[in-house]
């Protein structure tokens, strides 16, 4: 959408921006941002001239002139100074030195939920693909279904967790964003409904909005703590609301639903074996198509005792990865789950692409055949983690009320107010990088809540604990960044 913010219609949209907790600038540049940031001001449009702006809002030139300076430098506005910059969202990044996702420069990442590569053992799996690739050159190198050797291996680790499971139930993919893909489009066509938990996976939730199914969001209950004593379930207090879940699927009959019960992302709950049951029951009652992402099910941090969904039901469909367990620049996944609908999920594969890389392929199944080699020493890893950031939360964050994850990459934060995309404009000045609360919800939820990764290494935990108390408190000193959010959701008026 272009065209121009008139002075009147953004000072409106400002609210009573100047609180002086901070620089004049600082707090005008803030508020924009959010503003930006939250859709109240579009894309690609042009703000008020800095003469204008200032005279409407009875600040010196110079305050918009330095406001509108710090939006340019952060890639919130274009042009130079002097003209009519238009809005925008920054999207410049430079490559890290090593593996991982790019970052902006001098930010600690806590967006993403991921781990470096299980260094040698990844960098000794690829040397020996390389030995295994000239028994494959004479081919084509297309395969729609994933090679051989790999998909048996998958079987056999669903055979060894009581799963019994053939190659031909398996099919390779390029990691588990596309197998949700493939899934999607193969059950859940345009304007079809998709059953998720809520909070979930925002990639999977901007799948499912992509495919143009309609999301079906049933809210998981408050954070309980674990039941104990004999014959105690030991998942049993971590909550999803079956009843939610069987009512959604009586009255509203999804095509299909998305769950991660294994330690969920973001919460970091596992669902018992009572509830499993339960649930796979009611969905075979109404014909919905349970797809469950195990991507996470590997990082089990308090050694809980589960068994896969699909043990319950061979109609269940599984979604698995190496990203988590192992490096997501692997880009290798997989679906499990009956031959037939294997078959039309290949149909649909060939919609999209002809196969995966042939050397990653037999990488991976160099990692799975020796899969636990590298997994004791993550786990320890990730328990060492989460143990310092869930301390250093209770230390420098006290009013936020942190659910305590049974395993997976993040803990999910509840805040003391609703302030979660607020914190995310302004950590970058102090920082960090964060993915606000709503980016894993429907309709804009999820403002009290923050996820926070523990992927890193305690002393830069501490560093981004910190970086989020001072952002917190410039929040907590500015209520306006705050009210904006709570304002109509209305239009910017432009011309």
């Amino acid at each position: 959408m272009s065209g121009s913010l008139n002075p009147t219609a953004m000072a409106r949209l400002l609210g009573a921006w100047n609180t002086g907790a901070a620089p004049a600038y600082r707090e005008l540049a803030d508020v924009v941002r959010l503003l930006v940031m939250d859709g109240r001001i579009p894309l690609d449009v042009a703000l008020p001239s800095e003469r204008a702006l200032a005279v409407t809002l009875g600040v010196s030139r110079t305050t918009v002139t330095a406001a509108y300076a710090s939006l340019r430098e952060r890639g919130f506005l274009s042009g130079g100074q002097g003209s009519r910059g238009r809005t925008g969202i920054p999207h410049r990044t430079i490559p890290v030195s090593g593996p991982g996702l790019a970052v902006p420069e001098g930010i600690l990442d806590l967006a993403y939920a991921s781990l470096p590569a299980t260094g040698e053992v990844v960098h000794r799996a690829f040397a020996d693909a390389l030995i295994d690739l000239p028994a494959l050159l004479p081919g084509f190198g297309y395969d729609a279904v994933g090679l051989p050797p790999l998909r048996e291996a998958i079987a056999d680790r669903y055979t060894a967790a009581g799963i019994p499971t053939t190659a031909e139930q398996i099919l390779v993919t390029s990691g588990a964003q596309h197998a949700l893909n493939i899934i999607l489009k193969t059950l859940a066509g345009r304007q079809q409904k998709v059953l998720v938990e809520h909070p979930s996976y925002p990639n999977a939730l901007d799948a499912i909005r992509a495919s143009g199914s309609r999301t079906v969001p049933v809210p998981m209950p408050p954070a309980a703590e674990p039941t104990s004593g004999a014959g105690a379930d030991p998942a049993a207090g971590a909550g999803w609301d079956i009843d939610g879940m069987v009512a959604a699927m009586r009255h509203q009959r999804p095509a299909m639903a998305y769950l991660v019960p294994d330690f969920h992302n973001p919460t970091g709950r596992i669902m018992s074996n009572l509830q499993r049951r339960r649930l796979v029951r009611e969905a075979a009652g109404t014909g919905t198509v349970l797809v469950v992402d195990e991507t996470l099910r590997e990082l089990n941090l308090d050694a809980v005792t589960t068994s896969p969904l699909a043990a319950f039901s061979p109609a269940v469909v599984t979604i698995g990865s190496l990203s988590k367990s192992h490096w997501a620049g692997l880009r290798t996944g997989w679906i499990r789950a009956e031959e037939d609908l294997i078959s039309r999920f290949v149909q649909t594969r060939t919609t999209m692409d002809l196969g995966g890389p042939v050397v990653e392929q037999l990488a991976a199944a160099r990692l799975l055949r020796a899969f636990a080699e590298p997994l004791d020493a993550r786990l320890e890893e990730l328990r060492r983690n989460r143990e310092a950031l869930l301390g250093l939360l209770a230390e420098h964050l006290p009013d936020w009320h942190v659910e305590r994850p049974r395993g997976g990459l993040t803990a999910w934060c509840r805040l003391p107010t609703a302030s979660s995309t607020a914190l995310t404009v302004v950590a970058p000045d102090f920082g960090v990088r964060l993915a606000a609360g709503p980016r894993f919800g429907v309709g804009g939820a999820f403002e009290h809540f923050m996820r926070v990764p523990y992927t890193l290494p305690p002393a830069q935990l501490e560093t981004a604990v910190l970086a989020l108390r001072d952002a917190q408190a410039r929040i907590d000193a500015s209520p306006q960044l705050r009210r904006t959010l709570k304002a109509p959701k209305e239009a910017a008026a432009v011309a």
